[in-house]
């Protein structure tokens, strides 16, 4: 076991994982809603007994409770009022542990350094051309030919960003990211199974993490800035304006999202935004759209989302063992499953 001493953050992450308050957990270990507050808060640390506890009743190992930690802020969530404080908070927890996996791979030379760019925009009213800049930047920094970009979970992984899949079990929530200095962790949801929203969450939340960071989270602004990003990531504007049709030409979209691999709704977004189609236009197309169901189903299916690897491959190496023995074992489960769903 470590000989670190008790982290009072690996005690809220425990509880969090297994959805209990402060006091659900007080009561189940025997003490009293304070004294978990102040392990929590570091103003008392509990005994090797009250550990012994803890472990048994959270599920997770007692060395967990002594790993060291780097703590990152609250994440980047879409939709804060209609997701769940709970389920937000469970999500980052797993988001946590899928970290702790990504340090010791990299420890086991399974899991490449990090090298995304760190891009900050001026500000909140940053205008789309400076975010989409900053799209352009990583591109060439990653040597991304012209044209469609490669698989993007593979991408990021591949640039030392931990990416895992998980039901977030929300139609409000399609991915989230904690932007950990050594090795950022992505979460995309298993719920809607949709390659092209899989790919546009995924470079979304790649967005978050070269212009905001740790800088800037948690506001409506910020979430717009990703959605530029991701526009100017997946669809370049100076390759892509000339495709793009002026009117509703569902033909040659349907053509544009094979080609691109992207839906139908980032098209039409993608002809307003550039001044191919009229605003009007825009609206025309996106009522036909939900009127024949496609706002819901996009006609012309991709296939099944991209598919995270590295941490998997990591986990079913002999090299885990140690990790294992440290981290809840549920949750290791739980990675392993839902990414490869």
């Amino acid at each position: 076991m470590s000989t670190h001493a008790f982290e009072r953050a690996r005690l809220r992450i425990a509880r969090e994982l297994a959805r209990l308050s402060q006091a659900q957990l007080a009561s189940e270990a025997g003490v009293t809603p304070a004294a978990i507050s102040q392990f929590e808060s570091g103003a008392a640390r509990p005994s090797p007994e009250t550990v012994a506890v803890l472990s048994e009743v959270l599920n997770v190992p007692i060395a967990f409770f002594h790993e060291e930690i780097q703590e990152s802020h609250d994440g980047f969530f879409r939709s804060l009022r209609r997701t769940s404080v709970a389920d937000r908070r469970r999500a980052r927890a797993i988001a946590y542990v899928a970290h702790d996996v990504a340090v010791r791979a990299a420890a086991a030379g399974q899991f490449p350094a990090t090298d995304v760019p760190v891009i900050p925009v001026s500000g909140l009213n940053a205008v789309r051309a400076e975010v989409e800049r900053a799209a352009a930047q990583v591109r060439a920094q990653w040597g991304i030919a012209p044209g469609p970009a490669p698989d993007i979970t593979e991408l990021l992984e591949a640039h030392g960003i931990t990416v895992i899949r998980l039901p977030l079990g929300s139609n409000d929530v399609d991915a989230f990211s904690l932007p950990f200095a050594d090795h950022p962790v992505v979460v995309l949801g298993t719920d809607k199974e949709d390659r092209a929203r899989s790919r546009f969450d995924g470079t979304h939340e790649l967005g978050h993490l070269v212009i905001h960071g740790e800088q800037i989270w948690g506001v409506k602004e910020v979430e717009t800035q990703a959605h530029q990003f991701a526009a100017g990531f997946l669809l370049p504007a100076e390759q892509i304006y000339d495709q793009l049709p002026t009117t509703a030409d569902w033909p040659a979209l349907f053509e544009l999202k094979r080609h691109w691999q992207v839906s139908l709704a980032a098209l039409l977004m993608r002809a307003k935004t550039l001044g191919r189609m009229t605003e009007a236009t825009y609206l025309s197309a996106i009522k036909t759209a939900s009127a024949r169901g496609w706002r819901r189903i996009e006609p012309v299916p991709l296939g099944q989302p991209e598919q995270p690897t590295r941490l998997l491959a990591y986990l079913a190496s002999p090299d885990s063992t140690a990790a294992r023995a440290v981290l809840p074992p549920q949750i290791l489960e739980r990675i392993q499953t839902a990414s490869t769903a």
